[in-house]
């Protein structure tokens, strides 16, 4: 079995495909080594194990909304795209999602994934209570303050078997796009750009002096602007990539539509076959986005040859321990890249180099070079994550060589 892009194969021996939360228990009470697997979206070894692999693709229900908590309860190989439209059809919403909604919720809060939007956090700090398969086999139920350690767990702690996430009223949102925003434009004006609506999102290549599109996502019913610091009102819909279709994006030109169906940049109908792309991103604190930014693009000449696109977006802190956005605001600056392993794989050091300077962290579901030695001490919950993990697997059921690299 290979993930989404099919850039990585999985080791394991076995792979399950439970039907049952006693199923689960039955397994990895039996299991030397364990992992869960969510929507195979992640593209490196996360979510490995050379023994047992316990796919969630037969448990996806959304168990149930509670209308007076504000709260819905789905299990844990759930994806975005099926729990939304019900969600709006009882009025309710979620404050952000990714650009894809076909992503596991349990796999997109382990790795501390992420929308875009000043005030808008990570996927995670929607969750109010998770259960958990532990590594004894029994059944363990995380909340309150004990989330700070758990929602992202990084798949260290069990097998999620159900998740509960707070809810807001249903809204709509607007969708504009805007090209060619001159880079000093971007950089001098950063702050008020990314604060201008519920979502923003630059695109670029890095080449030109110039964001080739910003991704503007409005609550309606305020207006569009004809010009926006520069950058001109697109004037049909667009792609992100450059020269792939629209047709398969979430509407633009300011047509208002439901939260779920304007938030991510892809609609769910558009299931993503093996992808031919390869994915990193580095989280930066956002007083460093500006200077980041300024070193990425100097790097455009060794960049621009294997990239598809550039995705930079904002996140809100935090109180997650091992999400890169404890307690500081943070930018994303994330690479599509062509299918070029070995090309790419040279330059990311190069790329991580340049980021040092500015406190940058990997996307633990991403592509990246950087030593440990290097993000760990950005991690000051480091230790009490470690802690956790040994409380709840003793024997390290749930290591796999991800977990081994990362935290030892």
């Amino acid at each position: 079995m290979k993930n989404w892009a099919a850039n990585f194969e999985y080791s394991a021996a076995r792979i399950h495909r439970p039907t049952s939360v006693e199923q689960i228990q039955e397994i990895v009470r039996g299991s030397r080594k364990v992992r869960a697997l969510g929507s195979r979206h992640s593209f490196n070894d996360i979510a490995d194990t050379p023994e047992d692999l316990v796919s969630m693709e037969h448990l996806h229900q959304v168990l149930a909304i509670d209308r007076e908590k504000q709260t819905v309860t789905v299990q844990g190989g759930t994806a975005y795209g099926q729990l939304c439209g019900e969600l709006h059809r009882e009025g309710f919403s979620l404050p952000n999602l990714a650009s894809l909604p076909h992503i596991s919720v349990a796999g997109a809060c382990a790795t501390a994934t992420h929308g875009s939007g000043v005030d808008n956090g990570c996927l995670s700090t929607a969750v109010v209570s998770m259960d958990v398969v532990v590594a004894d086999g029994s059944l363990v139920n995380f909340t309150g303050r004990q989330l700070d350690g758990a929602a992202v767990g990084l798949g260290g702690l069990g097998v999620v078997t159900s998740l509960t996430l707070k809810l807001a009223p249903t809204f709509e949102l607007a969708q504009d796009v805007y090209e060619e925003l001159p880079f000093e434009q971007a950089t001098a004006n950063f702050e008020e750009i990314v604060s201008s609506a519920y979502s923003v999102s630059f695109f670029t290549s890095w080449s030109g002096q110039k964001i080739d599109q910003v991704w503007v996502k409005r609550r309606t019913p305020s207006e569009p602007r004809s010009e926006f610091y520069g950058a001109a009102a697109a004037t049909s819909a667009r792609n992100p990539l450059p020269g792939f279709s629209p047709a398969n994006c979430t509407d633009q030109m300011g047509i208002a539509g439901p939260w779920h169906e304007r938030l991510p940049h892809f609609r769910m109908e558009f299931t993503p076959g093996s992808g031919e792309e390869l994915q990193a991103e580095y989280l930066i604190p956002f007083p460093n986005a500006v200077p980041a930014l300024r070193a990425i693009a100097e790097l455009a000449d060794q960049i621009a040859p294997l990239l598809h696109i550039s995705e930079v977006r904002t996140i809100a802190a935090d109180e997650l321990w091992m999400s890169p956005f404890y307690r500081q605001r943070c930018i994303a600056i994330h690479f599509t890249w062509k299918k070029n392993w070995a090309a790419v794989q040279r330059l990311l050091p190069i790329i991580e180099a340049r980021l040092a300077p500015f406190q940058a962290r990997p996307h633990w579901g991403k592509l990246f070079m950087m030593p440990p030695a290097q993000f760990q001490p950005l991690f000051e919950r480091l230790p009490d994550f470690r802690a956790l993990l040994t409380t709840h697997d003793p024997e390290g059921k749930f290591r796999n060589p991800f977990l081994d690299r990362v935290l030892s």
